[in-house]
């Protein structure tokens, strides 16, 4: 399957500092990945977390109703469990209760065989001078492009 779908969370990387990243299968319904296919899914405001049987889910991704179904359609934000293998789920359980760190989605993706999957990361918040600074190298790198670009012409 050759689906170039690609659902990012843009201020993950302005927002945190990214750690680690894990790849994770998302348990979804029929008319759900029919939506994420259709690419009518967001993760901007979701975050991740623990139950109290160490099993991750993601709260607040939003999958809008899929147009072409029954009445039985899904709640557009509900919490979605995630699959990851139990090592992972441990680590990843052992760094957000002991470090303070967090787990936020970065992208969703369809894998070669079509099935959804969620790029996840184990961050830490920026402070708000770590901010200024990314702002900072964005402008210089953009403002470096543009002269190496006109001293070619």
């Amino acid at each position: 399957m050759k689906n170039k779908i690609n659902i990012t969370n843009k201020k993950a990387k302005f927002e945190y500092e990214i750690l680690d990243k894990y790849n994770a299968g998302i348990v979804l319904t029929g008319s759900e990945i029919k939506s994420i296919r259709l690419g009518k899914a967001s993760i901007a405001e979701s975050f991740c977390e623990f139950n109290d049987s160490i099993e991750l889910f993601i709260v607040n991704m939003t999958i809008e109703n899929y147009s072409f179904s029954s009445a039985f359609n899904q709640i557009p934000k509900s919490t979605r469990k995630l699959l990851l293998n139990k090592k992972e789920l441990l680590k990843l359980n052992k760094s957000v209760k002991n470090s303070g760190l967090t787990i936020i989605p970065l992208r969703v993706y369809l894998s070669d065989k079509g099935l959804a999957k969620i790029e996840i990361a184990l961050a830490k918040g920026k402070k708000l001078y770590d901010k200024r600074q990314t702002l900072i190298d964005r402008d210089n790198k953009r403002n470096l492009d543009r002269i190496k670009k006109e001293n070619k012409n």
